[in-house]
């Protein structure tokens, strides 16, 4: 049995997932790799079509989000009453219009940050993202970044080995004792690993959300 949080641990997370075909969040787990490891600059339209995605996935399953994702996209341009026959959520509509109708703009904001804490409270100034998405959606964006939600806090609690931090939990809310123990994961993992932590991010959300780790 692979020892919880060492290398082969994680490499067999990782492949128990390709085997099940599994290993994507809006991308691929390799595209998503590739993008940490030599980000790329998007295009206005690019930039839009990320931040949608994310919109789109908060509080949603992944294959809600992308099916909803891609029958929205195909129809942009459009106006929200046009979308909302397609998806009966006027927040998340609405968020989504805005950010293509600005897109040009609100994509030249985020390449003139120029650090990740610059890119963060800018990105939290966009329409329907808030203080978790924020990370999901610098991540997708190229940024090396964790997702500090409800599923990474239920295993910096495991890696903490103190049960009781369990009542701390809050996905709206991120506890600091729990970050810290979430940061210790992920650092530890990287040492191992020598992966990027927003790959190792995304890689255990995913084993988390299908149950693949015992003890959460």
């Amino acid at each position: 049995m692979n020892k919880l949080f060492s290398k082969s641990w994680f490499e067999n997370l990782d492949n128990k997932l390709r085997e099940m075909g599994l290993d994507s969040d809006d991308k691929s787990f390799d595209e998503i790799k590739e993008n940490l490891l030599h980000p790329k600059k998007l295009s206005p339209v690019e930039f839009a079509d990320t931040v949608s995605y994310v919109i789109l996935a908060s509080g949603f399953s992944q294959k809600t989000a992308k099916r909803i994702h891609k029958i929205i996209m195909d129809k942009m341009p459009a106006n929200s009453g046009d979308l909302l026959q397609v998806f009966n959520n006027k927040n998340k509509i609405n968020a989504i219009c805005k950010v293509w109708d600005n897109k040009q703009d609100f994509c030249d904001g985020f390449y003139k940050c120029d650090c990740l804490e610059s890119k963060l409270n800018y990105l939290q100034k966009l329409p329907h993202i808030g203080k978790i998405t924020v990370n999901h959606l610098a991540r997708n964006l190229g940024e090396n970044i964790v997702k500090y939600d409800i599923w990474i806090q239920r295993l910096g609690v495991l890696y903490s080995k103190n049960p009781a931090l369990s009542q701390k939990i809050d996905n709206g809310k991120l506890d600091k004792e729990i970050k810290k123990y979430c940061d210790e994961m992920f650092e530890h993992l990287h040492q191992e690993t020598n992966l990027p932590i927003g790959y190792l991010d995304v890689v255990l959300w995913k084993a988390c959300q299908n149950h693949l780790i015992e003890g959460l």
